[in-house]
């Protein structure tokens, strides 16, 4: 599938945040580089919600591609099979811990990194962004934000909604003080982190001032570095 090039689109925005925007939606679509490519849905985040499946068939069946989805709280079909057959695997936002619960018990987990292995673009929102890092600012458990792991397919941390959501930043400096996540991204709303083979090769935005940033600590304190980034709106 593909040219073997491992690609993972790290999303702040999309179809459920921003439906009458379709910059970051169609970025990823053209990764595929491929005529009408296909695009899988996983809506596992929120239990395979029906709303959430309408609402990606209304937004993708707008472009020039293929739309299918994945569910795994009904019957399932083979899931190997499906997956290795698409050009992109686009995954919901919801709850990050239950996600990746069904998904280690299906064997979902291999599967994606098969397909990764491929050539096949991943992409997600939220809980579909930060599931290819080693680590997630999450709320998936009521209360404050918490630290999770996740797949490790890609090396570091990741927090979306930074600049919507008050309580992420001061959690982020929190957590890399006390050495309780390793040093990672950011991503506010409207803007996606695009890794190639491993590594960032371009932040793009749907939103003027929409930025992606990297966080480390250096000498005790926490550093936040904005990446250069591109915006892909409208004009």
């Amino acid at each position: 599938m593909g040219n073997n090039l491992r690609q993972i689109i790290a999303l702040g925005g999309g179809f459920s945040m921003e439906p009458e925007n379709p910059a970051l939606d169609l970025y990823v679509l053209e990764q595929a580089r491929t005529p009408r490519p296909k695009v899988c849905f996983l809506p596992t985040a929120t239990g395979d919600a029906d709303r959430y499946i309408v609402s990606f068939y209304t937004a993708f069946s707008r472009y020039d591609c293929r739309p299918a989805h994945l569910t795994l709280f009904a019957r399932t079909p083979d899931q190997r099979s499906l997956l290795l057959q698409q050009h992109v695997i686009y995954v919901g936002g919801g709850n990050t811990k239950s996600m990746l619960a069904v998904w280690r018990d299906w064997g979902l987990a291999e599967i994606l990194q098969e397909t990764w292995d491929a050539g096949v673009v991943l992409a997600g929102i939220s809980a579909g962004a930060i599931c290819w890092f080693e680590q997630g600012i999450t709320d998936s458990l009521a209360g404050k934000l918490s630290v999770l792991d996740c797949l490790a397919f890609l090396t570091g941390s990741c927090c979306p909604h930074y600049d919507s959501e008050p309580e992420r930043r001061p959690a982020f400096n929190e957590f890399l003080l006390h050495g309780e996540i390793s040093p990672g991204y950011a991503i506010d709303d409207g803007a996606a982190l695009h890794f190639r083979n491993g590594d960032v090769v371009r932040v793009v935005a749907s939103r003027p001032h929409a930025k992606a940033y990297r966080l480390e600590v250096i000498n005790g304190i926490v550093a936040e570095e904005p990446l250069q980034t591109h915006y892909i709106g409208r004009p």
